[in-house]
């Protein structure tokens, strides 16, 4: 029976995955925090290490007997990169040494972001060979925190998965956009140019990760620590890449909003309200999700990117469409009370 590890498990994605492993009766352990919360993972009788990132010589007490670690845990917002690449680059990197540590490395499963690779042109689609470019400082910090993982990729074998946007039952990142439409009838739109947007339903994420653990391939890096021919680099995205603007439409169908409206904020007044939310939060000492950073990459023209090592590799086609995952997340909103 194989045994995981998984940071980052008290997260949104963390915690379905933490139940779907259970479900499968595979051991997990999970890394948490001494201020976690983990109410979500108590009832599932997983294992638990509370060690930092941060603690080298704790990691390596939390990394041994493990067969599978998928890294999940991040930063996504703050004032400074400098703050994001200490977690996500620099807790990437005591991670992957703590599994070259091991007498027999575990497989390294790394959950970055398409944030790493950036955008591309309209009509163009992000292959996984393709060499990253990112555009905002979470993405240069995701993509420093893939390259530190690839450090040890000689020693332990390792996969990138990068996550489009992640939906699904208890996410907050997306409910704005689902309590938009359903309570105000609208979906606001940044800028003329709805770009093509990467979506994943959470449980397809999570099957992913799982497949990818199992059966994926690892990556052998060239002298940039780019994956040689996109090997061992996934796109956790789904088969689908709706505009932002069809996203809406999509919606609409969905909560039954015959009446529901695109509101477009032209691009001008976008950057001068991320510069006024950003000065707020600075004030406040508390970063918050919209911020500039965000911005650029809403205002870039696709996020579209390619399932091939998804379906060459994993042997996985999506189930259930974009439009039945949109209504399935909606649902458990109504049922918990979400949405009124």
């Amino acid at each position: 029976m194989s045994r995981y590890l998984i940071t980052g498990a008290t997260g949104f994605i963390g915690g379905h995955l933490a139940e779907r492993l259970v479900d499968r009766g595979v051991e997990v352990r999970c890394l948490i925090r001494e201020t976690s919360d983990t109410s979500l993972l108590d009832p599932l009788g997983v294992e638990f290490a509370k060690v930092g990132l941060h603690d080298r010589d704790l990691l390596n007490e939390a990394v041994r007997d493990v067969d599978v670690v998928v890294h999940l845990a991040g930063r996504t917002t703050a004032f400074a990169l400098e703050e994001l690449l200490k977690v996500n680059r620099d807790g990437t990197y005591f991670l992957a040494e703590a599994c070259a540590n091991q007498e027999i490395p575990p497989v390294h499963v790394v959950v970055s972001s398409i944030a790493a690779s950036g955008p591309v042109a309209r009509n163009q689609v992000r292959m996984e060979y393709d060499a990253p470019r990112p555009i905002s400082n979470y993405g240069l910090s995701k993509r420093a925190g893939e390259c530190a993982a690839l450090l040890f990729a000689n020693r332990v074998p390792t996969s990138i998965v990068r996550p489009g946007m992640v939906f699904g039952e208890r996410n907050k990142e997306m409910f704005p956009v689902f309590q938009s439409m359903a309570q105000m009838g609208s979906h606001v739109v940044l800028g003329p140019a709805s770009p093509r947007v990467s979506l994943i339903h959470v449980d397809d994420l999570c099957e992913l990760l799982v497949r990818v653990a199992e059966r994926g391939q690892r990556i052998t890096v060239d002298d940039n620590l780019q994956a040689v021919s996109g090997d061992g680099v996934y796109f956790g995205v789904c088969d689908e890449a709706p505009s932002y603007a069809r996203l809406g439409a999509i919606l609409k169908q969905v909560i039954g909003k015959r009446g529901a409206r695109q509101a477009t904020v032209p691009s001008p007044l976008t950057w001068l309200l991320g510069v006024a939310v950003e000065a707020v939060a600075r004030l406040s000492g508390r970063p918050i999700s919209f911020n500039l950073d965000k911005i650029r990459e809403a205002q870039s023209e696709s996020w579209e990117c390619s399932v091939e090592n998804v379906i060459n590799d994993l042997n996985y086609e999506f189930p259930i469409r974009l439009q039945s995952r949109l209504e399935q997340t909606y649902q458990w909103y109504l049922a918990n009370d979400w949405l009124q």
